[in-house]
């Protein structure tokens, strides 16, 4: 058969023509390698800690637990956060109030003694929610969760007002006034929704008023603010209120949540969505801030006394290791917006939707029930690595610092947005999420002191201190045995990746570049010898 040009042309084009499209179609987009330049000498000031200043807890009387005594030490020692906030100081269950056959009122604070005295006793201060109504003292029936936390108003405001008075005047005798001057009292817990407040806004104000003029009565350098509100809201109108009628205010509370939808949710079955937001929860943190800075009263102080990726205990991203990236996200663009950024919470011991029965169902704590970090536990012990000075650095999504030692660390993290459209997060987190590589990442660090140091790399990421993947590993028993708690505990227990000593020469610099994936988070320590 007599074979021409065109012919081979075209048997040409069409078997080797779609492989070189194909080629084409399919050439790797070259990820720009992202570089962290720092001066050991060019320092950006004192470290911001606010990340530390607080933390979250479910309720107070599952603070007489001993286990959650146990988690509470724990965190401490290596998140180091300074005040604790919870719900359900004033609550039944804490047996504070019932009044005689004559209407009189008996006060009895053996379970807040006890709580107080054991969060004192390791080093954690009170950030007191003044919440929620004990039975005897409430105007109407209506509770909220699973313990029964009781939102209505007050049937005697003045009654009210001896009580927290009392109240404050035994934390004054009980602790000295000293001690007492460094803590907060909040009064209530998000009164802007129907759940947690049966009352109007107008009498909210008027439980505030009453509260705080018994708590200052005590001494006026105690500090009240309020109103803690969920979704940012009434930041203005409770400082005109205060203004107005010339009623003391000596800080701003409110909570943010990083979900587009809703504002309570005990059991999950909404369907929280993640916002896609950058600046979601961030963006009310600076917008609080700016309320406040143009406000009649600008010095303010600010602190969210709750937030979290999710308001839901029923939410699985919390157990992720998305979520580490998120917090440390989110901590990065608020910077000194706030005084305190409380996430909620440290434990799992957590009952607002009753006992759970899971190891791994979505709680908002930074460890499980049996105290099995998570990947979010090491966002704040990273942090609480970070030396005191913090370094120069244009890396948008990295901290760099030096301790009085001479010691250096780099923090860093990378944060995608990967959950699907049209998809929430229970149905997204809850299963095995590998993670896409984002290139490489860079640290150059430059006029270092001469000497030998010991490098220590940390890691959360996809399988790395990701305890959640590991359970499914596990085939996600109702149920961990003693075994397996031990074996996830030691599989995820935060220890170095990578440690090796390493010289630095006259010249003062040092270099080390790391594979990078979606929502990985990266310390570097360099311990001088």
């Amino acid at each position: 058969m007599k074979t021409n040009h065109l012919t081979i042309f075209l048997f040409a084009l069409l078997v080797v023509g779609p492989v070189l499209l194909q080629g084409k179609s399919n050439k790797k987009t070259t990820v720009p390698e992202r570089v962290i330049n720092v001066d050991f000498n060019n320092e950006q000031g004192a470290l911001n800690t606010m990340f530390r200043e607080c933390v979250g807890a479910g309720r107070a009387n599952e603070g007489l637990r001993a286990d959650w005594q146990q988690q509470l030490a724990c965190v401490k020692e290596k998140c180091d956060f300074k005040y604790i906030r919870m719900h359900g100081l004033l609550t039944d269950d804490m047996a504070v109030y019932k009044e005689d056959g004559k209407g009189n009122p008996v006060y009895n604070y053996m379970y807040i003694d006890a709580l107080y005295d054991y969060l004192l006793s390791i080093g954690i201060k009170p950030f007191v929610e003044l919440g929620f109504m004990p039975s005897a003292l409430a105007s109407g029936s209506k509770t909220i969760f699973w313990w029964r936390g009781n939102v209505t108003p007050p049937k005697d405001y003045n009654k009210w007002g001896d009580f927290i008075r009392n109240l404050t005047q035994h934390f004054t005798e009980r602790y000295g006034e000293d001690e007492v001057k460094t803590w907060y009292f909040e009064v209530w817990n998000e009164p802007n929704l129907d759940g947690f407040w049966a009352g109007t806004q107008e009498e909210y104000f008027k439980l505030y008023e009453y509260t705080v003029k018994a708590i200052k009565s005590v001494n006026s350098d105690y500090k009240v603010g309020g109103p803690g509100t969920a979704g940012a809201a009434w930041e203005s109108e409770m400082i005109e209120f205060c203004l107005k009628n010339n009623i003391p205010i000596d800080f701003i509370s409110t909570h943010s949540y990083g979900v587009n939808q809703g504002f309570l949710d005990e059991f999950g079955k909404g369907g929280t969505v993640l916002s896609k937001d950058p600046m979601s929860v961030s963006g009310d943190v600076l917008q609080s801030r700016k309320e406040i800075a143009t406000s009649a009263k600008p010095n303010l102080e600010l602190h969210y006394t709750e937030w979290s990726s999710s308001y839901t205990p029923s939410d699985p991203i919390h157990d992720s290791y998305h979520e580490a990236a998120y917090i440390l996200e989110k901590i990065k663009q608020i910077g000194t917006a706030a005084n305190s950024m409380s996430y909620w919470v440290f434990t799992d011991i957590f009952e607002e939707a009753g006992p759970r029965f899971e190891p791994f169902h979505g709680g908002f704590g930074l460890l499980n029930m049996e105290g099995i970090a998570k990947p979010a536990f090491f966002a704040y012990n990273y942090m609480n690595k970070l030396g005191n000075t913090e370094l120069l650095n244009t890396d948008s999504r990295s901290w760099a610092c030096k301790d009085a030692n001479g010691d250096i660390q780099v923090l860093l993290w990378d944060f995608t947005y990967t959950l699907p459209d049209s998809v929430n997060n229970q149905d997204y987190y809850i299963k095995d999420l590998p993670s896409k590589s984002k290139g490489k990442a860079k640290v150059n660090l430059s006029n270092i002191p001469a000497g030998k140091y010991a490098l220590e790399v940390y890691k959360v990421g996809y399988r790395v201190n990701d305890a959640y993947t590991g359970y499914i590993d596990m085939g996600k028993p109702n149920q961990l045995s003693q075994q397996q708690v031990a074996e996830l505990k030691r599989l995820n227990d935060g220890s170095p990746v990578l440690t090796e000593m390493i010289d630095v020469d006259a010249d003062g610099s040092f270099s080390r570049e790391f594979d990078i994936r979606e929502n990985d988070v990266v310390m570097l320590n360099l311990v001088k010898r």
